[in-house]
């Protein structure tokens, strides 16, 4: 049981008398049990983060050069690796995912402290051209305290994405992680502390959205907001920042399409495109939820998508199948909505992957499931499910397929799968998403490619170079020398 924040280095108790249970998503039981957070709580944390930047960046966080959090950061991102296990461990059981799935965030958790590590000293200012007699420059200063709302699908990735390019820009950190998965970004904030972190630049209160994290979004020492999670809790978490001005990095939901062309090369595409909705039991922002094939070869895709999917396996995060369960009942009564209300539609499903008899009656287990000819007004093919369901259907021409690729509320990413040179390029203008992948589908995860959306899947740029732009203030200087 972690029944306390960790704040300042040091656990410390929660002011309210309550915890919240931690259940294990491949069985229904309880294992452990987390501090429910208040607002007292998220003051302290709060007020630790502002001591350890201290008032004019001269805390004992703050004052630190730009080649000291390096060494910082790449000491932590050393340290990830060797607790890779542990912490894969512990995440695998706390949210479902397959232990190979968790494995891999352990991995990519320590490449993004890398990463930053490396870009700390390279954020630089410029100087700009003006009247004679004046020297004008500008230079990134950091915001001073961040807030980081992680989710539950991919706790340790999206800390590494937000939390490793805040520091690196200089901000201490206020960090709530989802009640549902809380127990690796603990042991990863002690990890911190042991690496000579100083106390208050990493600060983790567990607790409820709407206490905690209502709490962090509305307090007036956090300067700058990173949430990622559902569309509907984004604009809560927009409005409460907008109340006082406060800037805010919004990676929410997609609907994201992979459009397949004709003469695009299938044995190449077919794994990528089950693996785009099953990874993560479909529990996945970018998940590619939308498949629009071109007719021509539109059934024998469809033919060898359901030969797939029905040798897909899901079951308990140990025994490391497919896919694990989904992260809580909540979750999977949603997703078998969908797949019910999607059946009395009269859409047809194509196949359907197995739970494998070692599951037993207690997780919250979701077979995979292909729909076919799936029209593009039905809620299957404008909502986010975030579970492995796939929707197919066909399109006859590129301006067709762009026209559905284009049509829901969300612009998240876009897979195009053609062997044309021009039509790559001409789509990768017109899809309105935040990343485009061609012949491929996340380039592997790569932690250096900046990451976000349009329209309803948000703003701002997360991963990448990009990310310590949006953890920093531009500041113009214009001196008058004659």
């Amino acid at each position: 049981m972690i029944n306390a924040h960790y704040i300042a280095n040091q656990w410390q108790a929660s002011t309210s008398l309550e915890d919240i249970p931690v259940i294990d998503p491949s069985s229904g039981e309880t294992y452990s049990s987390i501090a429910r957070g208040t607002a007292a709580d998220i003051d302290a944390a709060v007020s630790a983060a502002r001591l350890a930047v201290g008032e004019t960046f001269d805390g004992p966080w703050g004052s630190l050069s730009a080649l000291e959090r390096s060494r910082l950061l790449a000491r932590l991102g050393a340290a990830v690796l060797e607790h890779h296990e542990e912490l894969a461990q512990i995440e695998a059981r706390d949210t479902g995912k397959a232990l190979k799935v968790a494995r891999a965030d352990a991995t990519a958790l320590a490449r993004y402290f890398e990463y930053y590590a490396g870009a700390a000293d390279k954020l630089h200012g410029e100087t700009l051209p003006y009247q004679n007699g004046y020297t004008v420059l500008t230079v990134r200063e950091p915001h001073g305290v961040t807030g980081h709302i992680i989710p539950w699908n991919y706790p340790m990735q999206i800390f590494g994405r937000s939390v490793g390019a805040s520091l690196a820009a200089g901000n201490a950190c206020v960090v709530k992680p989802a009640e549902d998965a809380s127990l690796s970004l603990l042991r990863l904030a002690q990890i911190a502390a042991e690496v000579g972190f100083p106390a208050g630049a990493i600060n983790v209160v567990t607790g409820y959205g709407y206490e905690a994290g209502a709490a962090l979004c509305s307090h007036p020492g956090i300067d700058h907001i990173s949430f990622t999670g559902s569309t509907t809790t984004g604009t809560a978490v927009s409005k409460a920042a907008a109340e006082r001005h406060c800037p805010v990095t919004l990676e929410l939901g997609g609907k994201s399409p992979q459009l397949v062309f004709a003469d695009a090369d299938l044995d190449e595409a077919l794994p990528v495109l089950v693996n785009a909705i099953v990874q993560n039991c479909g529990q996945t922002c970018s998940a590619g939820s939308r498949l629009l094939v071109e007719r021509s070869i539109y059934e024998a895709l469809v033919e060898q998508l359901s030969q797939r999917f029905r040798e897909l396996r899901t079951g308990p995060s140990a025994l490391d199948l497919d896919m694990g369960p989904l992260i809580n009942q909540k979750q999977q009564r949603q997703v078998r909505e969908f797949v019910r209300e999607a059946e009395q539609a009269g859409i047809t499903v194509a196949a359907r992957g197995q739970v494998v008899a070692e599951a037993g009656s207690g997780g919250y287990f979701q077979e995979a499931v292909l729909f076919r000819d799936v029209p593009p007004d039905s809620r299957l093919a404008r909502e986010e499910v975030f579970g492995p369901v796939l929707a197919v259907m066909p399109f006859d021409d590129e301006a067709e397929a762009i026209r559905l690729a284009n049509g829901t509320e969300f612009g998240l990413v876009a897979g195009v799968w053609t062997r044309d040179g021009a039509r790559q390029m001409r789509l990768a203008r017109k899809l309105r998403c935040g990343q485009v992948f061609i012949n491929n589908y996340g380039a592997g995860g790569g932690v250096e490619l900046p990451f976000g959306g349009v329209k309803a899947s948000g703003y701002g740029r997360e991963k990448g170079f990009e990310a310590l732009l949006g953890f920093t203030t531009l500041k113009t200087i214009a001196i008058k020398h004659g």
